[in-house]
């Protein structure tokens, strides 16, 4: 499977692109700085230098690919206008690419506003929207929406519904997850939470 990571060098995108290559998947990340392409290549993926924000078509950076994964984002320093054109503006355009397969990393509350700080709103709304957009596109989505992530080391097990109380999961499993989910048909069309629990990664896929 050619594999495109937006967000390719963030902490989820190199850990996914690492997992792609050992996995004999072709694994190519979207990235901003050409600095970045090293880091890339040392985990087995090759670089494509896109800066999302200011193309307005993107198909050109995920030619041939099978799938992307949109696991870019503004960061946690940045202001509401960079999270409207990063969180949502870029996940919106990537659906225009031409690729049939998506995989969106979303984030734990999403779908449930009454549970946002008004602190975290700008971030939600973007998050929410972009989800919204890709359900309705029509694509072959997956929406995967962890809780907070840390850099602990994965266990390999989950927990994964639709109404979880928050948690935390290391950033590890939440790329197993989404390695499982695009080697699972079934997945499509499935939004679901994600936390650390008991459940082995593949069986919690697969039994979405």
């Amino acid at each position: 499977m050619d594999v495109v990571v937006a967000g390719g060098h963030g902490q989820i995108g190199l850990r996914l692109l690492r997992l792609l290559a050992d996995g004999g998947h072709r694994a190519r990340g979207l990235v901003r700085n050409p600095d970045h392409v090293q880091d890339l290549a040392e985990v087995g993926a090759e670089a494509v230098v896109c800066d999302m924000e200011a193309l307005d078509d993107l198909s050109g950076c995920c030619e041939g690919a099978d799938a992307v994964v949109f696991a870019a984002g503004a960061g946690p320093g940045s202001g509401p206008e960079r999270k409207r054109t990063v969180d949502l503006g870029a996940a919106v355009k990537l659906m225009d690419a031409g690729v049939r397969r998506y995989v969106m990393v979303s984030a734990i509350s999403a779908g449930r506003p009454e549970e946002w700080s008004e602190a975290m709103r700008p971030y939600y709304e973007a998050k929410a929207g972009a989800d919204e957009r890709l359900m309705d596109s029509g694509l072959d989505y997956t929406i995967v929406r962890p809780g907070g992530l840390t850099d602990d080391p994965g266990t390999g097990r989950v927990t994964v519904g639709t109404a979880l109380g928050y948690g935390n999961i290391p950033r590890d499993d939440v790329a197993a997850v989404l390695l499982a989910v695009l080697e699972t048909p079934g997945s499509i069309g499935k939004t679901f939470e994600l936390v650390s629990g008991d459940t082995p990664v593949d069986d919690a896929v697969a039994n979405l």
